[in-house]
């Protein structure tokens, strides 16, 4: 049984997409009187598979062993990755809100739909974030020998 896995990388990245997400979101809210407007989302599924494709590790970061007493882990430094510390929303795929009904001015942000859609989003990266705290008390307990 590995004592590290990608649970925790996976965890950090579903944050850093519902965050982007969230800012996203928000600023469809914040654009919802602006004329000819058009809403975008975040394709959450289509994120984390393109983030999970990305190399977890920079070369000048990788852990190596100088002693033979060492342990051999396979921990990705994923916080430590210059590509995870730059994310922004042009590396995810958003895609355009379907128009349900445009105003006369042509803007297309539904306010009920994108308060619903921020609401969920935000039960989910609770979940996510008390997911990846009981990780880490795992992790704390474990190396506190159990006490």
């Amino acid at each position: 049984m590995k004592i590290f896995d990608t649970t925790l990388t996976q965890l950090e990245r579903s944050l850093d997409v519902r965050l982007l997400r969230h800012n996203l979101l928000a600023g469809n809210l914040a654009n919802a009187d602006t004329p000819g407007f058009r809403p975008k989302d975040v394709d959450f599924t289509a994120a984390m598979a393109s983030l999970t494709a990305r190399p977890e590790v920079s070369p000048s970061l990788a852990m190596v062993t100088t002693a033979s007493g060492h342990m051999e882990t396979s921990v990705p430094l994923a916080s430590a990755s210059p590509q995870d510390a730059t994310l922004s929303p042009k590396d995810l795929p958003v895609v355009d809100v379907p128009a349900q009904n445009a105003s006369l001015d042509g803007n297309t942000v539904d306010l009920d739909r994108t308060m619903v859609a921020m609401a969920e989003n935000a039960l989910q990266y609770g979940a996510s974030a008390r997911a990846a705290g009981r990780k880490l008390a795992i992790l704390k307990y474990v190396a506190s020998d159990g006490s």
